[in-house]
């Protein structure tokens, strides 16, 4: 039998980063994943990305992960947020020595994050492994492979997603709901720089992103996550690459210039689910597992980097007080650490994607009147500046660039 101090479930981005997180502080974990990683990290670029926050990336920094990125990211210097194309809206700023946040390809975090879990003293990777029993008794977690291997840990972690196996076996319950949209997600080349700026323009029909990507040898890019109706989806999904990029273009008013596309377009649902607890005996939840939210405001994996932070801290402290690491006064930290602030961003972005939605020049007027104010209120821009960096709250150590 093998023994690790923490047994992940899952080999995402959340679940990697966590591994990442434990291995450097001398906490050994196993990380079990069904898929076949290869995919994950092909040349091939399939037009997903993610708007990394400062502090999330100041902990893939710490924890030794963007030495292996294979390219640096795009920095967000500006967010530009507006009410369709009304005039008038809200902008936010980063600093000269730090930006608002990183935009990076998917295919490029995973490679940085396996590359660095494959590097790890304390980390095995068991991939293409799939898990037959789970026990959780009083003094530990054991583990049943369908290969016939049996793995022992004082922890659990499940990072297996929205669809959460582990979650649903341990009976926790989950508030959730479908906003009957999807989100289309692709890449567009435009004529016109970005200026490293992120435009969320905002449609009753849903929200439309415009992320700043680097540049190529062809010109600029910008990622773009477009909210539609779900009955809709089908429709802009079967468009022409040029009938499609003519009414992106439409969408941003054409401030970027000509628009072409740059990768195959594709779609997923959006809805919002947060579980009731995110611990439980000998359990932990993480990421996608423990709640789900729109991309309104792109602080998905951050919430999740934010849940990987915090427990790996709360591991640790407790690793070296000679604790069990599936001590349930251990978990209650966890628990409260991170429960408000979660439900703190599901919330807050539930309400965007409401608000916003609600037809009528009236509202649109409402919503312009407001944006105008928060412009002008200091610490009202202050507090929403923090929640795009990532930095509002009691920040865990790996956040902040320090180790644990």
């Amino acid at each position: 039998m093998d023994r690790a101090d923490v047994i992940i479930f899952g080999g995402g981005m959340v679940g990697l980063a966590l591994a990442a997180a434990l291995d450097s502080s001398g906490v050994s974990a196993v990380v079990i994943d069904p898929a076949d990683p290869a995919p994950r990290t092909s040349s091939a670029f399939d037009g997903r990305t993610s708007a990394v926050s400062s502090s999330s990336m100041r902990m893939l920094e710490t924890i030794g992960v963007t030495q292996h990125l294979p390219a640096p990211g795009c920095p967000i210097r500006r967010i530009s947020v507006a009410d369709g194309l009304q005039p008038g809206g809200l902008h936010f700023d980063g600093d000269d020595e730090e930006p608002l946040g990183w935009m990076h390809e998917n295919r490029h975090l995973r490679a940085a994050l396996q590359a660095r879990a494959e590097a790890g003293r304390h980390t095995w990777l068991l991939w293409k492994s799939r898990v037959a029993d789970v026990v959780r008794g009083e003094t530990g977690v054991l583990v049943s492979l369908e290969d016939g291997r049996k793995l022992n840990a004082p922890l659990l972690v499940a990072a297996d997603g929205r669809n959460s196996r582990t979650r649903e076996e341990a009976g926790i319950r989950v508030a959730r709901w479908s906003y009957r949209h999807q989100a289309i997600v692709s890449v567009l080349r435009h004529q016109r720089p970005h200026d490293h700026v992120a435009y969320e323009i905002f449609y009753p029909s849903g929200p439309f992103a415009l992320l700043p990507m680097t540049d190529d040898s062809q010109g600029h890019r910008s990622a773009i996550v477009w909210s539609v109706r779900q009955d809709d989806a089908a429709g802009w999904l079967s468009l022409s690459d040029e009938d499609f990029a003519a009414e992106a273009e439409a969408a941003m008013g054409g401030f970027l210039g000509k628009i072409a596309m740059l990768a195959p377009r594709s779609s997923f649902p959006l809805g919002f689910h947060h579980a009731a607890q995110i611990s439980d005996k000998r359990l932990a939840l993480i990421g996608d597992a423990a709640h789900a939210i729109h991309p309104i405001a792109g602080q998905g994996v951050n919430l999740g980097f934010r849940d990987a932070a915090a427990l790996a801290q709360v591991l640790v402290e407790g690793a070296r007080l000679g604790l069990d690491l599936g001590d349930a006064q251990l978990l209650a930290r966890y628990q409260r650490w991170r429960s408000l602030d979660a439900l703190s961003v599901a919330f807050a972005t539930d309400s965007l994607t409401r608000i916003y939605g609600i037809p009528g020049r009236a509202a649109s007027a409402v919503r312009r009147f407001g944006m105008g104010l928060v412009e002008r209120i200091s610490p009202v821009r202050d507090r929403l500046m923090s929640e795009a960096r990532g930095t509002s709250g009691d920040l865990p150590l790996l956040l902040r660039g320090l180790p644990i």
